[in-house]
């Protein structure tokens, strides 16, 4: 995943930081996310469900909102609307560089200002909210004891999870005064409302009012244990997939089809990314798998490499042997595992090989359980170098190549 360090003009003309996390290879839709209230861009759950979006071909643009984290501007004049205001600018500036938003997210009250901005955002066709209070109100709570304080003298600074940080008169009168039924029940998107149970900051309930307002397509899906903030990684993991997989749906995102067409008896191997290395690979017109490289060789991870399909066949072919010959003998053989790994080693032993030149090993080692004899064991593990794939490796093969002509 590569990850873009960018700034764009916010409601007020400062400039808003934010990242963009890109894919690997096809940009197949773009994501908004707006942060949970005063956290940033960079919390576990922002950074995770970015990364897993940009895996699976949705690049996720992720900032701070007006006078939070690296972003310019005075939090304390900003409000709620304003926040809707940064999230239109957000979505501005994505469709300027041909990326418009399909998809919101929105984390606490940010989910809150994804449901109110999602009306002005025409490229939006799913909207996500996480932990997302109903009455965007239910966030003074956290600074109950100096909303006195702010009305009198225009601002106050609180103290938020151990972090000073200066509330707004316009912030609190806003978040009091916005109902978000009518923007939820026009949101006329698909919505999925993520919440937890034991969220001790914005209870459940929420939930069930935004999903009730909601008109369909909508789903719910609980996050269990999760805290509010979702800071376990392997939370804002599964909120991640839950998003990727939901998002799939409604914004038509496919994953590479098999080929079509592939005889009987033939592998056919056709370019999934022609960005990257991905591959689709179809053995006849049942079987398909991918082929990729890893990222640190330009690929994707999302396929074994070709030694690594090699790997697989020597493997396969070694345990199917072995299964066969006991079977026929009415051995005890309870499980074959075969391990596989790929190296090149120098060629000393090679009688035929160029000076300096190096051979491919494959390095194989066999479990075999049962109430098997030293016998049969050792006879086994003969039987295993009688596999066919391993004689096709072990002598030479010849290939021979013709050019298809493009009809």
């Amino acid at each position: 995943m590569a990850t873009e360090r960018i700034t764009f003009p916010g409601h007020s003309g400062t400039d808003l930081s934010a990242r963009l996390d890109l894919p690997e290879g096809s940009h197949l839709a773009t994501a908004l996310f707006a942060h949970c209230f005063t956290c940033g861009k960079d919390v576990v759950a922002a950074r995770r469900i970015a990364g897993a979006l940009a895996a699976r071909g949705i690049a996720t643009l992720r900032f701070d909102f007006t006078g939070l984290g690296q972003s310019e501007g005075d939090f304390a004049a900003t409000g709620f609307l304003s926040n809707a205001a940064d999230l239109k600018a957000a979505a501005d500036y994505l469709a300027a560089r041909g990326m418009a938003p399909a998809l919101l997210i929105g984390h606490s009250l940010g989910g809150a200002a994804v449901l109110k901005a999602a009306g002005g955002i025409g490229s939006a066709r799913a909207i996500v909210t996480i932990g997302a209070p109903y009455d965007p109100g239910h966030v003074t709570h956290n600074f109950a004891g100096a909303l006195d304080r702010i009305e009198a003298e225009g601002a106050a600074e609180v103290d938020l999870g151990g972090r000073p940080i200066r509330i707004g008169r316009d912030f609190v009168r806003e978040v009091r005064a916005e109902e978000l039924s009518a923007p939820i029940a026009n949101l006329r998107r698909a919505l999925l409302v993520l919440h937890a149970p034991r969220d001790a900051i914005v209870g459940i309930e929420n939930a069930a009012e935004i999903f009730k307002a909601a008109k369909h397509p909508k789903s719910f899906v609980t996050l269990d244990d999760a805290d509010h903030l979702i800071s376990r990684t392997e939370d804002a993991d599964y909120a991640a997939e839950v998003i990727a997989a939901w998002a799939a749906r409604y914004l038509d995102l496919k994953a590479p089809e098999p080929p079509k067409g592939a005889p009987e008896g033939i592998v056919r191997v056709s370019e999934a990314d022609p960005e990257g290395f991905l591959q689709n690979v179809n053995h006849g017109p049942r079987h398909h798998t991918l082929a990729d490289e890893p990222e640190n060789y330009g690929g994707t991870d999302r396929g074994m490499t070709p030694y690594g399909f090699l790997a697989a066949g020597l493997g396969a072919c070694t345990s199917m042997t072995i299964r066969m010959y006991a079977r026929r003998k009415k051995w005890p053989l309870a499980h074959v595992r075969v391990d596989v790994s790929h190296d090149k080693v120098h060629a000393e032993d090679c009688a035929d090989c160029e000076k300096g030149a190096r051979i491919d090993r494959f390095l194989r080692a066999i479990t075999l359980e049962g109430d098997l004899d030293e016998d049969q064991r050792a006879k086994l593990l003969e039987i295993a170098d009688k596999c066919p794939v391993h004689r096709t490796l072990e002598h030479n093969s010849r290939i021979e190549t013709r050019l298809v002509p493009v009809e």
